[in-house]
């Protein structure tokens, strides 16, 4: 079954482009999270750690 598969993507023209394009995906959202941790605001990250537990001292 693996053999048919691999004979089969090797004969779909351009395909060599979709491992490519799933890194650079995958790379630039990671990026772009690591972006954004390091330059939120401390208040903010303060404010939304709250959140849990002031919805159980509401129950």
């Amino acid at each position: 079954m693996l053999k048919f598969v691999k004979n089969h993507m090797a004969t779909i023209d351009g395909i060599e482009i979709y491992p490519i394009i799933s890194l650079s995906i995958f790379f630039v959202f990671f990026a772009a999270l690591f972006w954004w941790v390091f330059t939120a605001k401390k208040e903010y990250i303060k404010k939304v750690s709250q959140f849990p537990l002031d919805n159980q001292e509401n129950n």
